[in-house]
């Protein structure tokens, strides 16, 4: 038999622009580079007139030669009338969907930018998918997956759609281990999606978001109330920030002298450094809570108990002090107030509020030669949004910020 692979092969497969699809070794055995990513040594062969495919590991963690030889052996028994994956199941003790699920989580683990995402992962599988915990994973089908998903599906369809894609996950890797064959019964494409209505046409949640019209009324409320969790909220309003940045926040990243936020690739959803210009009402809430852990580089900028960051229910729980219904207005929604105050009531252009948002705008190619973050330019629009947000007369402002906005 010619192999048809070198280690040069391997490794070109093994980068993020391989192919999609399988490539061959040649007597059967398959390098699988899936649409989402993953890597899988396969067998493939026939059986009472069927093609069956056997997995034989993932590729990151199983060398070529490795391959090969287990190739060879599975080879060996299709030649003895033995179906090496009923062999395997057989002298292998397989994993139920729960235990499975969690070694998988832990697996993912080092590529997440914090442990949230892995919590979340692990919750979902355990709560919504808990039906499945006790079945092992080569005898889940189409109709177990349906019946977690179909509960949840018109009423939650963001919980659903990651609960499916999650399961989906899981029960590739067993397939990857061995513990299963043939079609992954939570595949969307081709598969659930002549089951259960297309994604586009469900009702997707938003986030409430308070008219920017009442933010100068807002403001005055929330100004009037103590605490740090309030200032915290306010400091998000004043910077347009996602809740998890400003609550993560360290005074290594506030540089007071420039006016200027770092927010760490870390920490940013988006994976990329983002600078976030200060106005003077932001640098004012920051030297005001100075004292409270001394500036040092390593502490929270706004400590909860203990000296910890503030927990995730602690900027909603000023609203609902506030008595503001949550069908009403958000923590997150205060991005989306800020981005429709930009668009509406000034002249600032939509890629500059964009950019305040950190989103990125364009083409990967226009993204590309777009190497500033216009700093400059956004301190002007956060300092005419921070006028608009303490303003008495909401009305009046509006009128005047229009002829004060400036174009790049």
């Amino acid at each position: 038999m010619l192999n048809k692979m070198s280690a040069r092969t391997v490794s070109a497969l093994m980068r993020e622009d391989a192919k999609p699809g399988r490539h061959g070794d040649g007597g059967g055995l398959y390098l699988s580079v899936g649409p989402g990513g993953a890597r899988r040594w396969v067998f493939l062969f026939r059986w009472r007139g069927k093609l069956k495919e056997m997995g034989l590991g993932p590729a990151r963690s199983v060398s070529l030669a490795k391959a090969r030889e287990r190739a060879a052996d599975a080879r060996e028994k299709v030649a003895d009338g033995v179906n090496p994956i009923a062999a395997k199941r057989a002298s292998t003790s397989i994993p139920e969907f729960g235990a499975f699920a969690v070694e998988v989580v832990e697996s993912l683990a080092p590529q997440w930018r914090n442990s949230k995402h892995r919590d979340q992962w692990k919750a979902t599988l355990a709560n919504d998918a808990a039906a499945l915990a006790h079945i092992s994973v080569d005898r889940i089908d189409t109709e177990e997956v349906l019946g977690v998903l179909k509960p949840i599906w018109s009423d939650k369809p963001e919980t659903a759609s990651r609960l499916r894609g999650r399961i989906e996950r899981v029960l590739d890797a067993a397939k990857a281990k061995g513990y299963r064959d043939g079609e992954n019964p939570a595949r969307w494409k081709g598969h659930l999606a002549n089951l259960l209505p297309a994604r586009q046409k469900l009702t997707r949640g938003h986030h409430p978001a308070m008219p920017y019209a009442d933010m100068p009324e807002f403001s005055s409320a929330l100004r009037a109330r103590e605490g740090v969790s309030a200032r915290a909220l306010e400091f998000l309003i004043l910077t347009a920030a996602r809740s998890g940045e400003v609550r993560g926040a360290r005074w290594s990243e506030m540089d007071l002298q420039k006016q200027v936020w770092t927010v760490p690739a870390d920490r940013m959803k988006a994976g990329k450094e983002h600078r976030v210009p200060l106005t003077a009402e932001a640098a004012t809430i920051l030297e005001a809570i100075k004292p409270l852990t001394g500036g040092e580089p390593d502490a929270p900028v706004f400590p909860g108990t203990k000296g910890k960051p503030l927990s995730d229910m602690s900027l909603a729980a000023v609203l609902r002090r506030m008595k503001i219904p949550a069908s009403k207005a958000s923590v997150h929604g205060f991005r989306s107030t800020f981005r429709d105050w930009a668009g509406e009531a000034s002249t600032f252009p939509r890629e500059l509020a964009e950019a305040a948002l950190a989103h990125a705008v364009g083409d990967a190619v226009e993204q590309a030669y777009r190497r500033g973050d216009a700093l400059e330019k956004r301190r002007r629009m956060m300092e005419v949004w921070a006028q608009f947000y303490f303003s008495a007369a909401a009305e009046a402002d509006v009128i005047e910020l229009k002829g004060r906005a400036h174009a790049p």
